[in-house]
């Protein structure tokens, strides 16, 4: 099972080595193929006051240090095509956010490094046309057809993280786990699932739906999960009221992995 977990973003050096020694035993299980997760830019939040990150010349120094402290495989964001490849010097995995899905000069960008290539689909896409998204990468790497095993193969993943419905909410149709898996391996983002949108001038949240979804998509049948976690979320400096407490993740976990051998 993959498993990508860490802060939002960056915080401080502190903040993030913290949090590190804590998923570190994580990686060490054997049934979890973990990535440490954080980002060095938030270049989409609501306001312009909101914190973005330490930018990143620092974040990739930050990143450097978890990967010599811990030996974690490493994930994070990128939101412009001149970023890709001073990040993909340092991370494995490359994440392309929502928003940018269908940014076509960002996607093959990302196609022409060696990382892992995670793309979030848009809260406003329709999940099979995620198949586009995912040909831009596979094509630009040698391959002429979406599906799971050549996607597998090519480091290609695909990301569930709620769909618009109304305003200032999103919700999750299970149906789209099954039908972007046609495609490539698919993460579920459990806590940017349950976020608010546009609640006065941030994004807001709810954290005590993470578990249900979970399990749910365990139960649907995915490769990997996605969550955000902090010591405390109501000091996060950002995402913190959809993020999932640090000392409630072993038990979500242990439960989503019973969920799976049952499937199986």
């Amino acid at each position: 099972m993959i498993l990508i977990a860490g802060p939002c973003v960056i915080e401080s050096h502190e903040s993030v080595m913290r949090i590190a020694e804590a998923l570190k035993k994580y990686d060490e299980k054997e049934s979890v193929d973990f990535y440490f997760k954080a980002s060095f830019d938030k270049a989409n939040r609501t306001s312009l006051e909101s914190y973005r990150g330490p930018g990143l010349e620092e974040g990739m120094r930050i990143f450097e240090e978890v990967k010599k402290s811990f030996g974690f495989k490493t994930l994070t964001d990128v939101h412009e095509s001149h970023q890709v490849n001073a990040v993909a010097e340092t991370v494995d995995v490359l994440q392309i956010p929502a928003f940018l899905c269908r940014q076509t000069d960002l996607l093959v960008a990302a196609a022409k490094t060696e990382c892992v290539v995670n793309i979030k689909k848009g809260q406003f896409m329709v999940p099979a046309d995620m198949q586009y998204s995912v040909l831009k990468v596979l094509k630009t790497r040698g391959y002429d057809t979406a599906d799971y095993e050549t996607s597998k193969k090519a480091g290609v993943w695909l990301t569930e993280r709620g769909s618009t419905f109304g305003y200032g909410n999103l919700v999750v149709d299970m149906r789209s786990l099954p039908i972007m898996r046609r495609f490539a391996p698919v993460i579920f983002d459990a806590t940017h699932s349950v976020q608010m949108p546009g609640q006065g001038g941030k994004t807001g949240g709810d954290s005590s739906f993470v578990p249900y979804l979970a399990r749910a998509a365990a139960a649907a049948g995915v490769d990997g999960f996605f969550f955000e976690t902090h010591f405390d979320p109501s000091r996060a400096l950002s995402d913190g009221p959809n993020m999932i407490k640090l000392d409630d993740l072993d038990r979500l976990l242990e439960q989503i992995e019973k969920i799976r051998e049952i499937v199986e």
